[in-house]
């Protein structure tokens, strides 16, 4: 985050993750603008300071080149976001699945440890194998990852989610699952479910819930 005087007289680097340096009110409006992404000017006690926002790009990661991931990696694209299919079933992760979809025939656990995780990745699970959705899960919720979902009914839900508390992650950790993944719109066709999931993602996105705890 850059802070600049309207005249440039002034500037500073504020790093993500350091705002508590600044004073309160600079803090908060540092925040909303890094989760909006959007530079602007803001009055504070002593004057206009300007905010420009230097974000990382924001990345989607879509475990499961399943049918829904076909309808929703290019929606993924038209709102502007990276986004990787990564699927270890080479059946289903294939270039003419997905074209003009980056695809990796990988297990996810080992994409995601060659990617790194940021606090701009969000990481949504489609297959409903457990071999395949729960390293990717855990893996996330090791992360900052601002979006972790994961589709499946609500028994399904409960059954991976007592799977990973076994792994020893928290209720809290575990309270960070999106699922079943997407907004409750009612959607029906595979279309309409990427279309929820997209909206809860940017829901995500401009609205960050506070990181649990480690």
């Amino acid at each position: 985050m850059g802070l600049e005087e309207p005249r440039g007289q002034a500037q500073l680097l504020l790093p993500f993750g350091a705002e508590g340096s600044a004073e309160p009110w600079l803090q908060a409006a540092a925040r909303q603008a890094a989760a909006r992404d959007q530079s602007r000017l803001v009055d504070g006690p002593r004057g206009a300071v300007f905010l420009r926002v230097y974000n990382p790009p924001v990345r989607v990661v879509i475990v499961g080149a399943v049918h829904i991931a076909q309808s929703l990696a290019p929606m993924v694209q038209l709102a502007g976001y990276d986004v990787l299919v990564v699927d270890p079933r080479r059946a289903f992760a294939t270039e003419e699945r997905f074209r003009g979809i980056p695809v990796e025939a990988e297990w996810p656990d080992q994409a995601l440890a060659r990617l790194g995780i940021d606090r701009r990745t969000a990481i949504v699970t489609l297959t409903h194998d457990p071999k395949i959705d729960e390293p990717a899960l855990a893996a996330a919720l090791r992360s900052e990852a601002f979006y972790v979902g994961a589709l499946g009914s609500k028994k399904t839900q409960a059954a991976r989610r007592e799977r990973l508390a076994a792994q020893g992650f928290s209720a809290e950790q575990l309270g960070r699952i999106d699922g079943p993944v997407g907004l409750d719109v009612g959607a029906v066709s595979t279309a309409e479910i990427a279309v929820s999931i997209l909206g809860q993602l940017v829901e995500r996105l401009r609205h960050p819930r506070d990181p649990a705890p480690a």
